[in-house]
């Protein structure tokens, strides 16, 4: 083949490459920016709302929906050896209907406390007792040794929050009694009062 053939074949191969290189579709780049471009975005890891912050404390025990069967007083009550006068206050229930207002008396002293409603045979309606730690939130635990009345028990936070009642606690029983909640006061009333005057867990005292 003479030195022109060839020159020619030359020109008509790269002709025919420049033709086929113009022709060609360009693939997609393979890099992460082009696939993260073209590809639904990944969906977000769930997470769950959180909510809102509640005034409440965290421990609240719910009140039976049904009341409980009447305690009845005890036929015979131990005789009072005697003990010496109270302090007293007033605790009201702002949020209840008709906010109730209770005059007390005050068990601060481990005698005080001690001692509690023991040996009385009545109550009157507006009167209860408050039993305080001085702020101090642990959980309490009571009974009604020589105590002739039955009684609610109202344990209270720090806060004057109500986190749980015991009603209708019978009289003269040795058995602990409290609910699974810290409590820097427990206030005893007439059994029944609380349900009476519409008052239940989450309800706020107000110490005066």
């Amino acid at each position: 083949m003479s030195a022109r053939t060839q020159f020619r074949l030359l020109t008509k191969l790269l002709s025919i490459l420049a033709i086929s290189a113009c022709n060609r579709t360009e693939e997609p780049h393979s890099s992460g920016d082009a696939q993260a471009a073209v590809a639904p975005p990944p969906a977000a890891p769930a997470v769950a709302e959180k909510s809102a912050p509640s005034s409440q404390p965290a421990c609240v025990v719910p009140m039976a929906a049904e009341s409980p069967h009447r305690a009845p007083n005890a036929l015979h009550c131990p005789a009072d050896p005697g003990a010496s006068e109270l302090a007293r206050g007033y605790v009201s229930f702002p949020d209840a209907p008709g906010s109730p207002r209770l005059n007390v008396e005050l068990a601060r002293s481990e005698a005080e406390k001690e001692r509690g409603l023991m040996y009385r045979t009545k109550l009157p309606d507006a009167q209860g007792m408050l039993f305080s730690w001085g702020g101090v939130e642990e959980p309490r635990m009571f009974w009604m040794r020589n105590t002739c009345i039955p009684l609610d028990m109202m344990f209270i936070a720090r806060d004057g929050t109500i986190t749980g009642i015991l009603e209708q606690v019978p009289t003269l029983n040795d058995q602990p009694r409290g609910v699974p909640c810290p409590a820097a006061y427990v206030l005893e009333v007439n059994a029944g009062w609380s349900r009476s005057h519409g008052i239940q867990p989450g309800t706020m005292v107000h110490f005066e």
